[in-house]
């Protein structure tokens, strides 16, 4: 286990990656918002940085040995709140972007958090139940130094799920010799998680879509939709808004895509998945290219996977009018540039998918009390916040002249700096 110091801001990244786009959405709301060299230094380099060796014992009895980080961007407002990651590629300066971008989001959703996220570098699909476990339990052990009910709470993200926090929340209480029921969530209800949080985040980019929707005039039931992802976001994307309405047009996976330009029966796609493990070979759909549904002429278009997949290769064909971005950092900054010189309509990440955080929130405060409230309590009070963080941005952003993606940065910032201000700097 090694601490990893920071003495820049966040590091070099990777040219184009998400970590350059998110120091760039930072750099821009500081020069908007006036507040000079050093509140820039502050807000851009993590508070904290966590790399840690992951050795564990496979089934045929041989050791591997992964990399997992943990990386706390900010704690001004509260403790520090995001996922845990497992897919191929994830590394520091990935972390270190989807951090900041946490902490933005807590912000701008007003709740008490700031930002964190860790990861490691595998492919779950490729590792058994009890090999998981392991790892996850061993990943755990190595930063619970830094996490805690109050000081970092996980949760939930690419790759990793219910069961996986349901190994964290036991494997840090197991060392504290009592159940800290709000150390991680997104756990199974039967061991403290909250109804509705597993379909939060999919539930407030439905609420963003069907508002972005309404304000561009369209009603759902003349309008179409095509999701990126059907797995832990857009799945549920996609069968809210179709429940809504919306004519969901084509969907996709990490194996392939399909496509019916007279709506997708999304209940029938989902036993299909459940049995196949793949939205391919669905009936009475046409395959397609994953790359060619980003292009299908649609009202909306919801990438609810994972990062870049709106480049400056491929934004100057979208025909969507609006991009509600169900995943972390899809829309690169050239991206966003074409997009809206074309007048697409582009709705973040730290305002589209922040559902999950919101319910996280409400997980963590009913860990705290004991007490749980219902699923219709849970739905109303994220629609309520997602509604209210809508109107916001909005409005803040014809005020000011800016893009939605501008505008809910500088509100985030701004709230992030002024609490910063108000604490004062130690020593």
């Amino acid at each position: 286990m090694s601490t990893v110091s920071t003495t820049t801001a966040g590091g070099a990244g990777h040219p184009g990656g998400p970590l350059d786009d998110a120091q760039a959405q930072l750099a821009f709301a500081i020069d908007h918002l006036g507040l000079g060299p050093g509140p820039h230094a502050v807000l851009a380099t993590p508070r904290r940085e966590l790399t840690v060796s992951v050795p564990v014992r496979m089934d045929d009895g041989s050791t591997q040995v992964f990399t997992g980080h943990r990386v706390q961007h900010n704690f001004t407002r509260g403790p520090a709140k995001g996922g845990v990651r497992y897919a191929p590629g994830v590394d520091l300066d990935e972390v270190r972007a989807l951090a900041m971008w946490m902490t933005w989001k807590c912000a701008l959703v007003d709740v008490p958090y700031g930002g964190a996220k860790g990861g490691i570098n595998i492919d779950p699909r490729h590792f058994s139940e009890g090999e998981l476990e392991r790892i996850t339990r061993r990943y755990t052990s190595e930063i619970m130094p830094l996490i805690g009910p109050d000081q970092d709470i996980p949760a939930p993200d690419v790759g990793t799920s219910e069961q996986t926090m349901a190994w964290m929340m036991d494997t840090y209480s197991v060392n504290q010799g009592r159940t800290v029921l709000g150390v991680v969530t997104g756990k199974p209800v039967s061991v403290g998680g909250s109804l509705g949080r597993a379909s939060a985040t999919s539930r407030g980019v439905a609420h963003i879509t069907l508002l972005a929707l309404a304000h561009r005039g369209l009603e759902p039931t003349r309008s179409t939709a095509v999701v990126q992802g059907f797995g832990k976001v857009g799945r549920d994307t996609a069968r809210l808004l179709a429940e809504a309405g919306v004519r969901v047009i084509a969907v996709s996976d990490i194996d392939g895509a399909v496509h019916d330009p007279e709506g997708l029966d999304v209940h029938r796609l989902a036993r299909h998945v459940d049995e196949t493990g793949t939205v391919t070979g669905f009936a009475g759909a046409e395959a397609i290219d994953g790359g060619a549904m980003l292009e299908l002429e649609c009202d909306a278009l919801v990438p609810a996977a994972v990062e870049g997949v709106l480049t400056e290769e491929n934004a100057d064909r979208v025909r969507a009018g609006l991009v509600v971005e169900g995943a972390n950092g899809p829309t690169t900054k050239a991206a966003d540039a074409i997009l809206r010189a074309k007048g697409v309509l582009v709705v973040p990440d730290i305002l589209a998918n922040a559902g999950g955080v919101v319910v996280s929130y409400f997980e963590w405060v009913q860990a705290n009390q004991a007490y749980w409230w219902t699923e219709d309590e849970v739905n109303e009070r994220l629609r309520d916040r997602m509604t209210m963080a809508w109107h916001s941005v909005l409005t803040y952003g014809k005020q000011q002249d800016l893009s939605l993606r501008e505008a809910a940065t500088c509100l985030a910032v701004h709230r992030v700096w002024e609490a910063h201000r108000l604490r004062g700097q130690y020593p």
